[in-house]
């Protein structure tokens, strides 16, 4: 069987995250107490809107104010979403490096906003000397705000498949979120369910060693 396409989601996957971290950061902005609906599970719709493009980072930082009764400059709102944005870890991107050396084509679908792809793309710079952020250790990178689309829906992992010409049983899915892993499957791609405390690089070998 020919090498798996290779299929990747972001957060909790090539870059450790922790939602509790922006909920908390929320919390302390709150007037009373209280924080966003926004979770790995669900989240309310002005943070699909912002992740689909349709709100700017201006109109969410605005909106965050009127919702949720935050009472924070915009760098105070950007460092309270960029929260649960941890680190890159170098292994991670070493594997990538190593996939595409063996010639495993690779591409990135992730549910993002410019707010935190800025924040991110500064990090791989500075660590690693990144010009383009995650692009450059990938062939392809797919971001639902440049898309319009997101993930749980089907019509961005076909919009993905079509873009790179590849064959859904040909492909591999790596995902932390089991929503997204369930659209994958019915689609008919192969998954990768990194449910914790699994790693990219714990998992990965094995499973491409079980797809062949």
């Amino acid at each position: 069987m020919p090498k798996p396409n290779l299929l990747f989601d972001f957060g909790g996957v090539i870059i450790n995250i922790n939602y509790q971290l922006t909920l908390e950061a929320m919390r302390r902005l709150h007037r009373h107490g209280g924080t966003i609906e926004f979770t790995q599970a669900a989240q309310a719709e002005l943070f699909d809107a912002l992740e689909t493009d349709r709100l700017t980072p201006a109109e969410f930082r605005m909106a965050l104010r009127e919702h949720y009764a935050l009472q924070a400059t915009d760098d105070e709102l950007d460092a309270a979403w960029n929260a649960m944005l941890l680190d890159v870890p170098a292994e991670r991107l070493a594997l990538l490096a190593e996939l595409r050396a063996q010639g495993y084509q690779t591409a990135l679908l992730s549910n993002t906003n410019h707010i935190h792809i800025a924040a991110i793309n500064a990090v791989l710079k500075t660590e690693y000397g990144f010009q383009h952020g995650i692009a450059d250790a990938l062939d392809r990178v797919f971001y639902s705000q440049e898309v319009g689309l997101r993930k749980p829906g089907e019509e961005i992992f076909r919009y993905a498949l079509r873009e790179m010409n590849w064959k859904p049983e040909e492909t591999l899915f790596i995902e932390d979120s089991p929503q997204h892993i369930e659209t994958a499957r019915r689609l008919g791609l192969h998954t990768l369910y990194l449910a914790p405390p699994l790693t990219l690089t714990d998992a990965l070998p094995d499973a491409l060693r079980a797809f062949h």
